[in-house]
């Protein structure tokens, strides 16, 4: 995990250094001072320092917070892995239990919520996670599909999808605050003239226009990885049980519901999410599936 965190560390601070050396040739080609503290200039420094803490600031925080943020949003009802009740629960806690041994991930909490067919992982660190499955995935699906759908949901846990997932949207976050404000910065003081050495209006109102703008297109790229993300969990599933066809059935089977979707920071950690446009967090199960029969993961 910490190489993962290093990674992308080091790929902010890339993009954020990139940036800095685009603005300073195009500075010089057509002269434009973007550096600096006077008001006819813009102080790069201070913006990157401000934009990677901004950028990062709520992702992070959200990681920490999201194994807490799940039980109470979803009303969470967690079972006592230590001594579960017989049944289902001794059965879920067993598999899951199992899975955990396989993917070389300590135990995680074991939940069950009310709701439409669904299940999720989440947890700031892969040996602390937590695992979920709902009432109505519980009903509509068999033993095998139940861990097949629980083997997807530790992938994710062994790959630090949740933190990578975290650290692309701090990357992202940071790009768009980066980038409205430069824009803002120039029409305010090339287009609009303001020689004053507080911003003006044009500032403002261009940096939050560009906020909302750049927020959809980093949305895109989000959305993107989180896509490509989903093949890897189903083929970790398919490693886990050894055999694609349990995946491949609860796939079939969920593209049979209409699962719900999960609320905010989880919606990204589900078996199945929304479709059909450039923001779906997840593939279609047709797709899915046939990546699985094809073994293109």
């Amino acid at each position: 995990m910490l190489k993962r965190i290093g990674l992308l560390i080091l790929t902010n601070i890339a993009v954020v250094v990139m940036l800095n050396i685009v603005l300073a040739v195009v500075g010089m080609v057509f002269g434009i001072n973007f550096g600096g503290m006077a008001g006819s200039s813009l102080d790069m420094g201070a913006l990157s320092v401000f934009a990677v803490i901004v950028g990062f600031s709520g992702s992070v925080i959200s990681l920490l917070m999201s194994k807490s943020m799940a039980k109470m949003s979803m009303n969470v009802q967690l079972i006592n892995t230590a001594n579960p009740q017989p049944g289902l629960e001794a059965w879920l806690v067993g598999v899951v239990a199992k899975l955990a041994d396989r993917a070389g991930v300590a135990m995680p909490e074991v939940g069950i919520y009310d709701g439409e067919p669904n299940a999720f992982a989440t947890g700031a660190f892969k040996n602390s996670s937590l695992v979920c499955v709902s009432t109505g995935l519980l009903k509509l699906m068999n033993k095998d599909e139940v861990e097949a759908v629980l083997g997807h949901e530790m992938s994710h846990v062994a790959n630090g999808d949740m933190v990578t997932m975290t650290l692309v949207q701090g990357v992202m976050n940071t790009f768009v605050v980066f980038a409205s404000r430069l824009v803002g910065w120039a029409v305010d003081r090339v287009i609009l003239k303001n020689e004053n050495d507080a911003p003006g209006a044009g500032y403002y109102i261009t940096s939050m226009v560009l906020d909302i703008a750049f927020g959809f297109l980093a949305g895109i790229v989000v959305a993107t990885y989180s896509r490509w993300r989903e093949y890897h969990a189903d083929a970790g599933s398919a490693r886990l049980l050894n055999s694609p066809e349990p995946m491949i059935a609860a796939l079939q089977r969920l593209n049979t519901m209409q699962p719900a979707e999960l609320p905010g920071a989880m919606k990204g950690f589900g078996v199945s999410g929304g479709i059909g446009s450039l923001f779906a967090s997840h593939p279609s199960c047709e797709d899915r599936i046939e990546a699985l029969r094809k073994h293109a993961y």
